[in-house]
């Protein structure tokens, strides 16, 4: 909505005459863009990395033969089942040298011990034959791991990856434990900035384009702007993997 008509106060569905302004204002920001670089990192490096670690834990934890299986799985359940907390977290970060580091947003939330049992059963439900034939044609761990087990597993894979990349997407409490550089905050929190205080909020954390932009046009307008630029990238996923997502969305549930 133009800003003359918003500020008329007048309630209506369709404005009688659309502008971009405030995308365009968003857009041009360095703190916006630094944002949407992080944010972009995460939900694609830390979904990548979240699926290698949980599919590869899962796999190995659904062979009979693995060594130490029982002890393993029982570590994993304590994870369930017991929280580690926040403080213990945040040592863990701190001692890891991870303050202030995008990286502290992803290593520390690789995997989850519920996923890796929701995988497992899905792994569990793969035939042992397939496993045998590939190696009576030759493949070892890995050419079996590629070739047999990752295209049997694009429905669960690609369930997984979408949950992964909306938690990364949406990350917020952990940036703003971990990360006092406002250049590495990820768009949660400068989204959370915007929607309490455009302007005071902003001006102690070098956000002061942003805080000019609030006074150039109304402040509903950056801030409704910044939500749909937030929340756009995951409904615009979410239809092209429906069809994996529908299959995978019941992974590990049902054991042939």
């Amino acid at each position: 909505m133009d800003p003359t008509e918003y500020y008329q106060g007048k309630l209506t569905l369709f404005p009688s005459k659309w502008t971009m302004e405030a995308y365009r204002y968003l857009l041009s920001t360095r703190t916006f863009i630094d944002a949407l670089s992080v944010s972009g990192f995460l939900a694609t490096v830390g979904t990548l990395l979240s699926l290698t670690v949980t599919s590869g834990l899962s796999y190995m934890l659904s062979r009979k033969r693995l060594r130490f299986r029982r002890p393993l799985m029982f570590l994993i359940l304590l994870t369930i089942l017991f929280q580690p907390g926040l403080i213990p977290s945040y040592f863990v970060v701190r001692e890891l040298g991870l303050l202030d580091s995008v990286w502290s947003l992803i290593i520390p939330s690789l995997t989850g011990g519920w996923y890796v049992l929701l995988m497992k059963g899905f792994y569990d439900s793969i035939p042992d034959s397939l496993e045998e034939a590939a190696r009576i044609d030759g493949c070892n761990e890995i050419g079996v791991w590629f070739k047999i087990i990752l295209p049997l597993s694009l429905p669960a894979m690609v369930a997984f990856g979408l949950f992964y990349a909306v938690g990364y997407w949406n990350t917020f409490f952990s940036a703003v434990m971990y990360i006092n550089d406002h250049t590495k905050w990820p768009l949660q929190v400068i989204l959370r900035n915007m929607l309490t205080d455009p302007t005071s909020a902003m001006s102690g954390n070098g956000l002061q384009q942003l805080r000019e932009g609030a006074k150039k046009m109304p402040s509903e307008t950056l801030k409704m702007a910044a939500v749909v630029v937030t929340t756009l990238p995951i409904m615009l996923v979410y239809p092209f993997l429906q069809k994996h997502f529908a299959k995978g969305a019941m992974v590990g549930s049902v054991k042939e």
